[in-house]
């Protein structure tokens, strides 16, 4: 019996997120992105294909690699512009049951006493549905747009984010004890102030004295997501993620980084079980491989090769304008995502240039999509949790919000036939749905963060 897969919804409040030029389909939807009915809408129709979460993808900051300016990122709406994550999260909540909410928050960037309190209060808001994408960001632009010459260098970004995740540890779990809260009207008595206390936090970078301004919320600390597949960022997983974001398209290579985070893990004293993979994929079905065929032709016509290269070239932290078609293009520097570099150079070899790049690139990103019927790509999910151990998927979306539709409608029911997909959500916090527990396990590093 195959293993249950987990899905996540993978997209972003802008026009342009993965699978660049694809917004001006006539399909398409997402030019109505600042219509707070249509994420509603979206909310709805994933929970009605029983979704385990919507992944919010955030960046703070343009693509500017390209070319030197950001003129290429505005043409193409190359994920901007772009608004706010967390702000569309109540509605969809109030909308929806089960759903989770993953919303992205670049910690550089934000101060962590009041993020502490908006991670809290969506928490509450949600009913304990909510997850924190943990990242340090690797656009020099969100770094000068914050006030920074430029961004940390890759693995001191990492450095920084350890002590910022035991500051928020020790306010969403040591600051408020379960039994504070009395809101006891006959007395007068709200909270017992005997069940409070501050946290004192003097690290490095950061200086903290003070009470976390929350109550404690369903799972106190919100689920933990993060993407890092670099060796610091697999430390930094091993160490704190709960659910961690791959790409990738050869499945050794998957496989290899899937053992070595929850090896890691294990090393620290957490179980292998507390924490589940996710890989990224683009899904493209129908009622049968010829319609599914039909529909990636179909879409294959509004891809931007120059809109694909903008995100290609920030993400690897190389100005690809600067070479010509069959130059072999040099990455050794970069300071972007540097495990993107290291994926690109293990399937395309070190001398890969940009025609190989765009050739990779059929939709319009680096991720090689799955097309066929909803009996083929249910096959090609189970044999990925198989073979590379990953336990779920986040699902790009190319044409919104067909795609999503389409798996629900095409691959759910397949999943399910093969008893690989859950027939109906489980009761509880979006941690419960997952692990079972609404809160951390005793093994997690935020557990033991109020002895410090």
């Amino acid at each position: 019996m195959p293993r249950e897969i987990l899905l996540n919804a993978f997209d972003m409040n802008c026009v342009g997120h993965i699978q660049h030029g694809l917004w001006r389909h006539p399909r398409d939807q997402t030019t109505r992105y600042l219509d707070l009915s249509y994420w509603m809408e979206l909310a709805r129709t994933l929970e009605a294909g029983l979704f385990d979460g919507l992944f919010l993808a955030d960046v703070l900051g343009v693509y500017d690699v390209y070319g030197g300016d950001a003129d290429a990122a505005i043409r193409g709406a190359v994920q901007v512009p772009v608004n706010d994550p967390m702000l569309l999260v109540p509605a969809m909540a109030a909308c929806t049951t089960h759903l989770g909410f993953g919303v992205t928050a670049n910690l550089l960037y934000e101060a962590p006493y009041p993020f502490a309190r908006r991670m809290s209060t969506l928490d509450h808001l949600t009913r304990g549905r909510v997850g924190w994408n943990i990242v340090t960001g690797y656009l020099d632009s969100a770094a000068r747009a914050a006030g920074f010459a430029r961004q940390p260098a890759h693995d001191d970004r990492y450095d920084l984010a350890d002590e910022y995740m035991q500051l928020v540890y020790r306010l969403w779990q040591h600051s408020w004890s379960d039994d504070a809260v009395l809101a006891d009207r006959s007395s007068g008595v709200y909270a017992d102030p005997a069940q409070v206390k501050a946290v004192h936090h003097h690290g490095k970078q950061y200086q903290v004295d003070a009470i976390h301004l929350s109550e404690p919320s369903p799972q106190r600390t919100p689920l933990l997501y993060q993407a890092g597949s670099s060796p610091r960022g697999r430390r930094f997983a091993a160490t704190h993620a709960e659910c961690v974001f791959l790409n990738g398209q050869a499945e050794a290579g998957v496989r290899l980084i899937v053992d070595d985070i929850r090896g890691q893990a294990q090393a620290m004293g957490r179980s292998p079980d507390d924490i589940r993979i996710f890989l990224g994929a683009t899904i493209i079905t129908g009622a049968s491989a010829a319609e599914a065929q039909e529909k990636f032709q179909d879409y294959r016509q509004y891809v931007s090769s120059e809109a694909a290269l903008v995100h290609a070239a920030a993400s690897l932290g190389v100005d690809l304008a600067r070479f010509d078609l069959d130059e072999p293009v040099d990455a050794s520097a970069s300071q972007a995502i540097t495990s993107n570099v290291e994926a690109l150079t293990r399937s395309q070899g070190p001398g890969w240039t940009k025609r190989k790049l765009l050739q990779q690139m059929m939709l319009g990103s680096r991720q090689v999509p799955m097309v066929g019927s909803g009996e083929q790509i249910a096959d090609a999910l189970i044999r990925w949790t198989e073979k590379a151990g990953v336990d779920g998927f986040n699902l790009s979306r190319t044409v919104a919000p067909e795609c999503w539709s389409d798996v629900s409608r095409f691959v759910v029911p397949e999943l399910q036939a093969r008893g690989a997909f859950k027939t109906r959500y489980r009761q509880g916090s979006l941690r419960e749905k997952l692990f079972g527990q609404t809160r951390l396990p005793a093994s997690h590093p935020a557990m033991r963060a109020g002895e410090a």
